[in-house]
């Protein structure tokens, strides 16, 4: 297992599926973790406890990580805490899915600012710290929808789509500091959101999956942890798809 002892993780939207699965990973590596969420004190805690009861260590912090403010304070909160930020996982994420003719300008705006405007916020106020330590891993949390699209969700995918590129062209303004930024994009995985699924749909899914099955919280998370470790210190600028094969 890759090791991130004395590693300082930032994970947004941390407090369940997976975000939660991330913080616990990295928090299993040794990381020390952040745990930000925006609603769910009692779920983020929750996160926290089991880090701790693990032998790590984790603090909870509340934050609108589409603001501003918000994001800003998260950062800043985890500098104060622990001296440094060494790793970030832009991860929260929502979505409202509609067919564009019903969907609101409201619901397009909601899902790109919490999914895209937040990973740009929070890469913006951790970089400066990273750069000052010449030491930095950014990780964003696309998804297939952003890769290939899907029907419904024009402003999801626009997000996700937009978190590639948002990846892409930071690697490159960062690369020479030592700081890689990377995304991984998951496919189907089972998370609360999917867990009321009809079975016929999912059997229908699953025919699109070539490995037949499909992810877990903890599949995402093991490639997030890769790709905040070391063992990928040559890797930046990638969007590495943990899909069961959906996209190739």
């Amino acid at each position: 297992m890759t090791q991130l002892t004395d590693r300082i993780a930032v994970v947004t939207g941390a407090s369940r599926g997976i975000g939660r699965a991330v913080a616990l990973e990295l928090a299993a590596r040794g990381a020390t973790v952040v745990v930000n969420y925006q609603r769910n004190a009692e779920a983020a805690e929750a996160v926290v406890n089991e880090i701790v009861s693990a032998g790590g260590t984790a603090m909870a912090f509340q934050a609108d990580v589409s603001q501003e403010e918000g994001a800003n304070s998260l950062i800043k909160a985890a500098i104060d805490a622990y001296g440094k930020i060494d790793i970030l996982v832009n991860n929260a994420g929502v979505t409202r899915d509609n067919v564009i003719m019903m969907m609101s300008a409201d619901d397009f705006d909601a899902v790109v600012n919490t999914n895209l405007r937040s990973a740009w916020l929070c890469s913006k106020a951790a970089v400066r710290s990273m750069m000052r330590k010449r030491y930095g891993r950014i990780i964003n949390m696309t998804s297939i929808s952003g890769v290939a699209g899907n029907a419904g969700q024009t402003n999801y995918s626009a997000s996700k789509a937009g978190i590639i590129g948002l990846t892409k062209a930071l690697a490159r303004e960062v690369a020479a500091r030592n700081i890689t930024v990377n995304a991984v994009a998951p496919g189907f995985v089972k998370t609360d959101l999917t867990a009321n699924l009809p079975e016929e749909i999912r059997q229908r899914l699953d025919e699109h999956i070539p490995l037949g099955r499909w992810g877990t919280p903890e599949d995402v998370a093991a490639a997030t942890a890769f790709l905040a470790s070391d063992d990928a210190s040559y890797i930046t600028g990638h969007v590495l798809q943990v899909d069961g094969g959906m996209a190739m």
